[in-house]
């Protein structure tokens, strides 16, 4: 079947062309020497003056001293004697506490630090940020965490002391490949910029994204957290020019909440910026379906108080077009249905995310935040149903046109309470946090029916209202206990309330009122609560190294059908999780890595209601409040070669065990009153699955201007559902990849470039396309067919101006049409083959600006005499 690509719409070529003429006039307008991508002389001296570095004194009792002098020296051209000197950086008095704090420090070099006090002997020791300083034409990559240095507690003792040496490893990349995750930069990703989660999502390696925002790691669901804590958020509610970096963590340890299953941890991690002074962007964008999009950030420090702030507003506008072929084998003749599906949508949400840390000394910090998101859609639907019936030697057809016209709205707000505390020595550190969100949704549909064939139409109406309260809370404790080993060790609450009311209505033409459809209308109430506490001990040699790590758990859930006096319990006193990591480096280039671990799946709300969903005539859902969650063990094997030049390698062998598999299924019901037949999607516990693959990760730089990351996954997976059907056992061969290219252009101009294939899959969460989307579905694993292949390509443009702090992005997604998902099923009750496809060759165009200033005093100045000298001796 090939796939024609269409012509390109009016609004796209008009976006192109005034994304070429800005990008024209903002070329020709700027400087050629910053053109050429060389800096004339002296440019941005004042960029590279932004490291901290902070300590306490203490006396020999690990007292702490008030008083100590402390000075940073540092060489720096003179321009008298034509030779470098030894220059004062930075220099204060310490606190009463012996806290000291130096700000605006140049960030490459050695330096010399300096404490004395009347009495003791002076102090002398050598401290770098360990961050090699850029070759030239070569551009500086350095993450936030890089500037900053903790020098723990300095003794000062009346004997003379030897002269240290402190650094700070590491040079930040945007892909940093590491044994036990994956960490992407992708706040500089321009195919995803203008966008939500989703489109920062499908730009990762080993990560698939679906029409719904259906995450797959691996071929299962990953559990989706947020700057590192379980998340109530969607992805469609996260914009992506708010997103930093992501982190897949495709095996976690039992430091990490047992939830998820099979897929592993996507933590989505957000934008925060903690360097001294003020700093922010703002951004506006539009793309070629009407929609905006507006965000901004700002980040202020001055002292022991951070303030942060963020909105975005994203206003997403598109359609979808999808078909559903059945053949229906039972009954007294053979029949069959064809409906086409159009749908429009219109919607947009808002969000505002802020908060406060509070310094309190150089190691006790208290955060407070909290963020609030609000948005609805209104998508209209038009199907087209023909069914044709051959009932013994006759033949009949049933056309009839169906008209939904859908209200979706949600609001969702947390507050988050943390507090850090760092002990002197380095890496001893304990954390605590307490998290409260609550969601509020609710929906209505309105569907009316033409039947053609009898020229009759009905009417019905179908509402839901649900209200969910989140509260966790948790502290972790991390300890070295020498330079070899460490624990850590931690304790975790949640506790989740659902309530949720649907209704749903036919009007009766006969006496001109609206009747409840009993047997579509309930009341489902529940309340989920999880303990934990886990524990890890890890041991490091100069080749070697292993972690045991145990986890337990105490989950108990309580569901309610309030209208029928039904309750569902599902209650595990206590579920042990173990993990075992072993490690072995083979040279410095080359690492082994072999791990186990046990983890949980428990079924989502939406999987476990029992309401009916009729927003699809024929294509009707129920969840089953009688799942059980599924249990998961894991192995993995995995290789790491870091290769020179800005080439790394990742191999990944692993094997997956899973039992009580929650599994879509679907079925075939007659409504006792209309005596019409329906096929339900519902879930169930399958006996147990298994799958067993290999990954290949690859990044490769080259000529310093190109970058190509790929990735390819090979897996065989089986659904063993013979406690459901005995002849229903699936076993499916499928393969995946993706490529991301970065090419770097002269006049600051880039290309980004990525592509997707996915081949027929069994063992593959689709999502859910049910009333609020695939966003709320999970494992959607199939027992009884297949999803089709299908690929897409994206590709993206950007320009950077005036000095790298505006940028320009023009991109566009599934640019041939191909990303057309489906899937094929088959029963002994029927045969049904689906495809999908949703807002193909959508271009976007957003202009982001940066500002900022990395001053010490943002109202005043302090200490002038102790820190201006010096701040420019980098860049003599």
């Amino acid at each position: 079947m090939h796939t024609m690509i269409t012509r390109i719409p009016f609004q796209i070529r008009l976006l192109v062309t005034m994304a070429l003429v800005v990008t024209g006039l903002f070329t020709f307008a700027q400087n050629p020497a910053w053109q050429s991508g060389n800096r004339p002389a002296g440019a941005n001296r004042q960029a590279m003056n932004v490291g901290r570095m902070y300590g306490k004194v203490v006396d020999e009792q690990g007292k702490g001293m008030g008083y100590v002098t402390v000075q940073l020296m540092g060489m720096k051209f003179d321009t008298l004697t034509k030779t470098r000197q030894e220059t004062m950086l930075a220099g204060q008095i310490t606190e009463d506490n012996g806290d000291f704090n130096l700000e605006s420090l140049p960030i490459f070099g050695d330096f010399t630090l300096k404490l004395s006090f009347i009495g003791y002997a002076e102090k002398e020791m050598t401290v770098s940020f360990g961050i090699e300083r850029p070759k030239a034409g070569e551009r500086p990559n350095i993450s936030p965490d890089q500037l900053i240095k903790d020098l723990g507690n300095l003794t000062l003792a009346p004997e003379a002391t030897t002269l240290e040496t402190v650094t700070v490893t590491g040079e930040s990349t945007p892909v940093t490949l590491s044994l036990d995750k994956k960490i992407y930069r992708v706040d500089k990703n321009a195919t995803s910029t203008g966008g939500t989660a989703e489109d920062a999502l499908r730009n990762v390696p080993s990560i698939s994204v679906d029409l719904d925002g259906g995450v797959t790691l691996r071929n299962s669901s990953p559990q989706i957290f947020v700057d590192g804590r379980p998340t109530t958020l969607t992805l469609d509610q996260i914009a992506s020019d708010a997103i930093e970096s992501i982190e897949v963590i495709t095996n976690p340890s039992a430091k990490y909440d047992a939830s998820g299953g099979q897929g592993g941890i996507v933590n989505i991690v957000l934008k925060k910026d903690r360097r001294i002074g003020y700093n922010g962007n703002v951004r506006v964008g539009g793309d070629s379906r009407g929609g905006v999009n507006l965000g901004g950030d700002i980040n202020a420090r001055e002292g022991k108080i951070n303030v942060f702030a963020s909105a975005n507003f994203n206003q997403r506008k598109g359609f979808s077009d999808s078909q559903t072929d059945r053949e229906y084998l039972f009954g007294t003749g053979v029949s069959s249905l064809l409906q086409n599906n159009h749908s429009k949508d219109n919607g947009a949400f808002a969000m505002a995310r802020g908060g406060v840390d509070w310094f309190m000394d150089n190691r006790n910090t208290i955060t407070l935040q909290g963020n609030f998101v609000r948005g609805g859609h209104s998508p209209f639907e038009t199907q087209t149903i023909n069914q044709t019936y051959f009932p013994g030697n006759l033949y009949t057809t049933n056309d009839y046109i169906r008209y939904a016209t859908n209200e979706r709205n949600f609001k969702n707000s947390g507050v988050s309470l943390l507090f850090k505390h760092l002990f002197p020595k380095n890496g001893h550190e304990l954390t605590a946090d307490l998290n409260f969100n609550r969601s509020h949704f609710n929906g209505s549909g309105d569907y009316n029916t033409e039947y053609l064939t009898f020229g009759t139409t009905s009417k019905e109406m179908q509402s839901n209202d649900g209200l969910s309260s989140y509260l966790t809370a948790q502290a972790d404790y991390v300890n070295p206990l020498t330079a070899n080993s460490k624990i850590e060790a931690g304790v975790r609450a949640s506790l989740r309330v659902n309530d949720n009311m649907n209704k749903s209505t036919l009007y009766d033409p006969n006496s001109g009122e609206w009747v409840r459809i009993v047997r579509l209308t309930d009341q489902y109430n529940f309340l989920d609560n999880v303990f934990a506490a886990y524990g890890t001990y890890s041991y490091e040699r100069e080749k070697w190294g292993y972690q045991l790590g145990l986890r337990a758990e105490s989950s108990q859930y309580t569901g309610k059908l309030p209208d029928e006096g039904k309750e569902f319990t599902n209650n595990y006193p206590i579920s042990l999780f173990p993990s075992i990591f072993t490690t072995y480096k083979i040279n410095e280039e080359d690492n082994l890595q072999l791990s186990y671990t046990r983890r949980i799946n428990r079924p989502n709300f939406f999987q476990l209601m029992p309401f009916i969903d009729f927003s699809d005539s024929i294509n009707l859902r129920q969840g089953n409040p009688d799942l059980r969650p599924e249990f998961t063990n894991s192995f993995e094997l995995t290789y790491q070669n870091i290769f020179k030049a800005g080439h790394n390698l990742l191999i990944s062998a692993y094997y997956k065990d899973a039992y009580d598999l929650i599994t879509s299924f679907q079925t075939v019901e007659t409504d006792p009153v209309s005596e019409r037949t329906y096929v339900i999607s519902t879930y169930t516990n399958s006996n147990r699955s298994s799958a067993y693959g290999m990954e290949f990760t690859l990044r490769n730089t080259f000529w310093k201007n190109v970058e190509l990351t790929s990735n390819i996954n090979l897996y065989n997976s089986k659904v063993d559902a013979s406690n459901i059907d005995p002849d229903l056992v699936v076993e499916q061969f499928s393969w995946y990849a993706k490529e991301n290219l970065n090419l770097r252009l002269p006049a600051s101009f880039m290309i980004q470039l990525s592509t997707e294939y996915r081949s027929r899959a069994a063992f593959t969460p689709a999502g859910s396309s049910g009333r609020f989307g695939g966003h709320f579905g999970g494992p959607t694993n199939t027992a009884q067919g297949y999803t089709l292949a299908n690929w897409f390509t994206d590709v993206a443009l950007r320009k950077d101006l005036f000095n790298r702090k505006a940028t320009l992005t023009l991109n566009v997604n599934d640019i041939f049409r191909t990303r057309k998902t489906g899937t094929h099923t088959e029963s002994d009750l029927f045969i049904q083959d689906t495809w999908r496809l949703r807002s193909p060759q959508t271009v976007r165009m957003s202009l982001s600006y940066r500002f900022g200033k990395m001053d010490s005093s943002l109202f005043r100045r302090k200490n002038t005499n102790m820190n201006s000298d010096g701040m420019d001796m980098m860049q003599q």
